[in-house]
């Protein structure tokens, strides 16, 4: 079986991220291939505690993904404070011509993009990919599931952190579709009072997004489970009122430009100018956006809202907003690269520490080991979507056992008889198939 059926029929999906099925990425050829381990978000532990842990894996699939893809070069991207892990890897990757690629704490310095530009010195066109310029980029979780792979093993959980107001931080290995309140529970519960007292984002502080509840269930690009405290200065940032955006644009905006002038991407010549986007707002005038391609190069990083502006506003929003807006009429990114990158690019680079500082976000920064994930779960409930691509079909009835790594769920067929873009979902633990709906599958756990 070739490396990419076996990642295929394993389920592995980008675990830093947006998700992207694994298989279709690493079907190519490059002349780069990089596995990121920066970890973008501050506050987030799994990425370190992941190489640490797992620097032979992740040596082992890079070479297996350099071997099928022909690249000439293949890096590990990290930070150089992360000490332990960079010596697990030096030590793993010796003799096999991986290099190691080390990095500041700044923010976003996993951003792929910027990644790519920093190891290649090339631009990732807006609306392209890294393949566009011979590379490719997984993250360090990902290929330590595409080595388990290669022994047979499908993915069925997933290593994150607990952090944010908790009592005990910690990175835990754990099933997928956990509800996210045991984890709290394993991280020694809120800091003070009870969950009416927090809000709790799944992901990065910056980039993370408000959990439903404490039954959300972890999924495969599950990166963080974050309380803070209701009020807290991040939060209101999580929920944006575009109209009120447009008053304040109307009333404090005087075009600085600052967002856009510590934009990453703006930074690499891609054409992204949030500045115009709050002028078009509060004109109300959508031709003020100018050459409006640059939107769809937005990585959401918010490095415009948390850091650059001055008078609280939210840029990222608005561009969010936009691009939206632009994509419900049909409007698509034309490939292309709006100028060169910046020469200063290295200096606006953000220190993580100084934008914890700017976020009141200091005091939750904190070591959150690697420990076993002792709570017992009663149930999980497994989405059919966690992924780029079209939801997973169920292949499973309510009533049905199942052990842990059998198939659950597929991606739907086409007319052709080939499947749509989408990853192979496994059962997370042994039990009994519960409910069964159009969003998941649950699995009630063997007494």
């Amino acid at each position: 079986m070739s490396l990419i059926d076996q990642v295929r029929e394993a389920g592995i999906v980008g675990a830093g991220g947006a998700g992207f099925p694994a298989h279709v990425k690493l079907d190519a050829k490059c002349e780069y291939l990089i596995a990121n381990g920066a970890e973008c978000e501050p506050l987030l532990r799994s990425d370190r505690r992941i190489m640490e842990k797992n620097a032979p894996e992740i040596v082992e699939a890079l070479v297996a993904a350099a071997e099928y893809t022909g690249a000439k070069r293949a890096f590990v991207a990290t930070k150089s404070h992360y000490e332990k892990a960079v010596e697990a890897l030096k030590k793993a990757a010796a003799g096999t011509g991986i290099e190691l690629h080390l990095m500041k704490s700044t923010y976003p310095s996993g951003d792929e993009q910027t990644l790519v530009y920093d190891i290649t010195g090339r631009v990732v066109p807006t609306g392209g990919l890294p393949l566009d310029v011979g590379a490719v980029v997984s993250n360090v979780a990902t290929l330590v599931n595409v080595a388990a792979a290669m022994k047979g093993k499908p993915v069925t959980e997933k290593t994150l952190t607990v952090s944010g107001a908790v009592k005990n931080p910690v990175t835990l290995e754990v099933p997928i579709g956990t509800p996210i309140g045991a984890l709290i529970e394993a991280a020694g519960g809120f800091e003070s009072g009870d969950a009416g007292d927090y809000e709790i984002l799944l992901g990065g502080p910056l980039m993370g997004f408000p959990a439903a509840g404490l039954d959300e269930p972890v999924t495969k690009t599950t990166g963080g489970v974050l309380p803070l405290p209701k009020g807290h200065k991040i939060l209101g940032y999580k929920h944006v009122d575009i109209g009120r955006q447009s008053k304040l644009a109307k009333a404090v905006c005087c075009q600085c430009s600052m967002c856009t002038q510590l934009c990453p991407r703006a930074a690499l010549g891609l054409g992204v100018e949030p500045h115009k986007a709050m002028r078009a707002l509060s004109a109300e005038q959508g031709k003020l956006l100018g050459k409006f391609n640059g939107i769809f190069s937005c990585c959401d990083c918010g490095l415009c809202t948390y850091f650059a502006c001055n008078f609280g506003l939210s840029p990222s929003a608005v561009m969010g907003s936009f691009k939206k807006a632009l994509m419900g009429q049909g409007v698509k990114p034309k490939k292309e690269t709006a100028g060169r990158a910046d020469p200063a690019l290295g200096g606006k680079k953000v220190p993580s520490a100084r934008l914890l500082s700017r976020l009141s976000l200091a005091k939750y920064d904190r070591d959150a080991p690697l420990v076993p994930f002792t709570v017992k779960v009663s149930r999980v409930r497994i989405p059919l979507k966690m992924h780029i691509g079209a939801p997973c079909k169920p292949l499973v009835e309510r009533g049905a056992s199942v052990q842990k790594g059998a198939v659950i769920a597929l991606p739907p067929k086409l007319d052709t008889g080939a499947r749509q873009l989408g990853a192979v979902i496994h059962a997370s633990i042994n039990g009994t198939i519960g409910e069964v709906s159009s969003e998941y599958i649950e699995i009630r756990a063997e007494a």
